[in-house]
């Protein structure tokens, strides 16, 4: 009888389609917004008091938001420099992928049309030892579960 053991969440890469080929450009320290919701519109029926109908219409991506120590030479950076400070958006597509522990892929979800929306650097104090830890927030049309 084998037994199950759910994958860990701390074990995953994030690729850019055409963006760059650094291995520090696909490690990050976490991955948020991979979720979806389902927008509903409310009916009320004449006659029916008790309750609204309630009926799906489209689906909701949040943006998704990554974290990552910070670094100096990175592609990505410059990707989303040109869209803050230059305002030339070039949407991608990317890959997240939940690896095992022979480095293969479990899952991947396959972002489509990502651009940057944020980016965002932690807070600098001389009264504590830690990583300068920087944020990229993109915006996408929607996600796929391969």
């Amino acid at each position: 009888m084998s037994t199950y053991y759910p994958p860990v969440s701390f074990h995953f890469k994030v690729e850019f389609n055409g963006i760059s080929t650094q291995d520090t450009d696909f490690q990050f320290q976490s991955v948020s917004g991979l979720s979806v919701d389902i927008e509903t519109e409310e009916f009320s029926e004449g006659g029916e008091n008790r309750f609204k109908h309630k009926f799906p219409v489209r689906t909701k991506f949040p943006n998704l938001v990554l974290k990552r120590g910070m670094v100096t030479d990175s592609k990505l950076i410059d990707w989303c420099r040109d869209a803050i400070e230059s305002f030339l958006f070039e949407p991608v597509d990317l890959t997240v992928k939940l690896l095992n522990e022979n480095n293969e892929p479990l899952v991947t979800w396959n972002v489509v049309h990502a651009y940057p929306v944020k980016w965002s650097v932690s807070d600098l104090s001389a009264e504590e030892s830690k990583l300068v830890v920087e944020t990229i927030e993109l915006s996408y049309n929607y996600f796929t579960l391969v």
